[in-house]
């Protein structure tokens, strides 16, 4: 629907969906090998998808943690592993790999529902800049960048509070939050920046946003 409505739109370019479970590791190298089939490869990544539960650290249910691990950490990771691979098969030295992380990647604010989410987003934080460095030392001039968005209207706040949809609505309404648009200008910017500039992370909020 959505390859629809871009291509009405006239906007450049084209939208391929592709189904893929990001917490199973099959579906991901699955839809890597389809790429590599039908595309040749992989030339710039973004990891965008992510997730919270709400379970706290002194209460929460394992199964929740672990879907966070699995998407918000593992999905990245193995996504980002195939990637470079794609490039390197391919001599591709000019690549990008992008982590949409979080402000909760960069500090832990008084919620308990978010303090496990917090602690998968603190991960990014740490595999985009291990990444960095060994793209380095792998001599190549791949780049990595963390982007870190403040509260995103999008369907994010309706995951963590699946039980309350009335609580998820009201997590939006309360500022102006930032948009998707906001966050696909500063995925532009990133890939815009010239060669000789490695942009390590953006940190963006809603103006109105105090945490």
């Amino acid at each position: 629907k959505l390859a629809a409505e871009c291509q009405s739109a006239g906007y450049p370019g084209t939208l391929i969906p592709y189904k893929c479970d990001l917490s199973n590791e099959e579906e991901i190298l699955s839809m890597f090998s389809a790429i590599k089939t039908l595309h040749q490869g992989v030339d710039v990544c973004i990891n965008n998808a992510g997730l919270a539960r709400p379970e706290p650290l002194l209460s929460g249910k394992t199964e929740g943690w672990r879907t966070m691990i699995d998407v918000n950490v593992m999905a990245v990771s193995i996504c980002t592993r195939e990637a470079y691979q794609s490039m390197k098969e391919r001599n591709i030295d000019d690549g990008h790999i992008i982590n949409i992380n979080s402000m909760n990647g960069h500090s832990v604010v008084p919620q308990s529902v978010v303090h496990f989410y917090s602690a998968t987003k603190y991960a990014v934080t740490a595999l985009t800049e291990g990444l960095r460095q060994e793209l380095r030392e792998a001599r190549t001039h791949i780049r990595a960048t963390c982007i870190s968005p403040g509260l995103v209207e999008t369907g994010f706040a309706f995951k963590l509070h699946d039980s309350d949809p009335e609580r998820a609505a009201a997590t939006y309404e309360s500022i102006r939050c930032l948009k998707a648009e906001d966050m696909a200008n500063a995925v532009i910017y990133v890939l815009s920046a010239p060669p000789h500039v490695q942009i390590g992370d953006i940190q963006m909020r809603p103006t109105e946003q105090i945490s």
